[in-house]
């Protein structure tokens, strides 16, 4: 018998294996063991998952062992699979993003359409993710700090001032968690990744255009002195729409540097420009820092080589931003002493305080507005979870920032890659001033629980495992053990 291996037609799950043996267990082969000589043959693309052996005698009275070894699936399908649950995923972000029954009363009928979608997509999701991977999902270190932070908000149920208040915002909270595991584990190409981009990209347009439009027509409905979005949820309120338009803006210029064609940079920067217009127009002088904070991330970023000139650069543009504003906005930037910071500064005290008052298990969700004296939320995400689930729920979500940074930041920068590598690696650059604007805009709103940095950190999870991929051609089954939490 030869002693010649064969490998099979797929490779093995991670970079640490590459250096493995050719009998390895992960290649999915059958071994068969005799006393001078040992074969390893392909075991077929069986997908059996038990281990089992069989003992037989052979004519020379030795004594063969074979053993089934679980298979791995086929590169190809690895990298195909969740077709269906990503359509679900692409239509439920529709769902969110744009809520169609909003527009017409005669599509009042899609008012659950979310809803449903979801709850279609994830019994899709469920059977072919443990069908692919023998898992629910990944374990990188953002999926274990969400699920820990879910279930520290779970514990504090029962010790709210509320318990069925903060049940129901549990519930709320449980579709955003459920929704983020089935998107880090669908969107497995750059196509798919690609696509809910340009999807979220095109709603921001269409939010900003109808927000300079309101604008220019003197449509400002919030004490006559500011607009409101056209889409209601999470857009409605002119900071909440701000912050979502900080922290797309820089993904659009991560898409138009990442492009080939000066034609589709074009477009990208156009959008950009929109977008940037949309963030003036509501007003948000918390917009107006985190805006500040995209820009110096991406100055600093995109002119390494030459960081003395573009700082310079970026700090006439920024002027020339000032300048060309409406007066209005430069005269709300200025005003710190107005009702609406005070009634914030006092909502923030009163959440630290809260936060100190109830250490372990906090208020519980959603009820600050029990506590407060203007019947207002935190309007600070990170109080607003100290103070509703506790301080070890506080750290957790910091922690869960943190990591999506710290990922992000680890992608190599646009020179040192392949001109056909450098889309993701510049993306990166967009996602990073994403989530650092998010962070610093996060500071004025209570919007822990929402979508938004739900959205951020399955970008960066989902592009960061796309590149490890693009750079090993390895399958994406297992996350680098480097960022996989003990």
């Amino acid at each position: 018998m030869s002693g010649k291996s064969e490998f099979v037609d797929y490779e093995p799950l991670k970079k640490s294996q590459l250096g493995q043996a050719p009998d390895s267990e992960e290649y999915g082969v059958r071994r068969s063991v005799s006393r001078d000589t040992q074969t390893v043959e392909p075991a077929g693309l069986s997908r059996k998952r038990e281990l089992f052996e069989e003992n037989e005698i052979l004519p020379d009275g030795s004594h063969q062992v074979s053993v089934t070894r679980p298979l791995s699936p086929p590169k190809e399908l690895l990298k195909n699979g969740h077709a269906v649950s990503f359509l679900g995923l692409f239509i439920f972000t529709t769902f969110v993003f744009v809520r169609p029954y909003e527009l017409s009363p005669a599509l009042i009928w899609l008012s659950r359409g979310a809803l449903i979608t979801a709850i279609v997509t994830l019994l899709v999701y469920v059977p072919t993710q443990l069908g692919l991977e023998n898992r629910l999902t990944l374990r990188s270190r953002e999926v274990n700090l969400v699920l820990l932070l879910l279930l520290l908000c779970l514990v504090s149920v029962p010790f709210a001032l509320d318990p069925l208040r903060a049940w129901n915002a549990f519930v709320d909270y449980l579709k955003v968690i459920v929704m983020f595991v089935v998107m880090v584990n669908v969107v497995r190409t750059e196509k798919r990744l690609k696509a809910l981009l340009l999807l979220v990209l095109v709603i921001s347009v269409v939010l900003s255009v109808a927000a300079i439009n309101d604008y220019r027509a003197g449509n400002l409905v919030l004490g006559g002195k500011r607009i409101a979005g056209i889409i209601g949820g999470l857009f409605e309120n002119p900071n909440d729409l701000a912050m979502h338009l900080v922290t797309f803006f820089p993904n659009t210029i991560g898409l138009a540097l990442g492009a080939r064609q000066v034609s589709v940079k074009l477009v990208y920067l156009t959008f950009a420009l929109l977008v940037l217009g949309g963030i003036v127009v509501t007003f948000s002088r918390g917009g107006f820092l985190g805006l500040i904070f995209v820009f110096g991330v991406l100055v600093w970023k995109l002119g390494s080589k030459n960081r003395f000139i573009v700082l310079l650069g970026g700090s006439v543009l920024f002027v020339l931003f000032l300048v060309l504003a409406p007066g209005a906005y430069r005269e709300r930037l200025s005003t710190t002493g107005d009702a609406s910071a005070t009634a914030r500064t006092g909502e923030l005290k009163r959440s630290i305080f809260l936060a100190a008052r109830h250490p372990l298990f906090g208020v519980g969700m959603n009820n600050f507005v029990l506590f407060s004296d203007t019947e207002h939320a935190t309007h600070n995400s990170y109080t607003q979870v100290a103070s509703e689930i506790g301080l070890t729920a506080g750290v957790v979500y910091v922690l869960f920032l943190l990591a999506a940074l710290k990922r992000v930041r680890q992608m190599p920068s646009p020179r040192d890659c392949d001109k056909r590598k450098r889309a993701l690696p510049y993306l990166a650059i967009g996602l990073q001033a994403s989530l650092i604007g998010y962070m610093v805009t996060s500071f004025f709103a209570s919007v822990a629980y929402l979508w938004y940095v739900y959205y951020l950190v399955g970008y960066v999870v989902c592009m960061h495992r796309l590149y490890e991929h693009s750079m090993s051609d390895v399958p994406l089954l297992r996350e680098p053990a480097s960022m996989v939490s003990s």
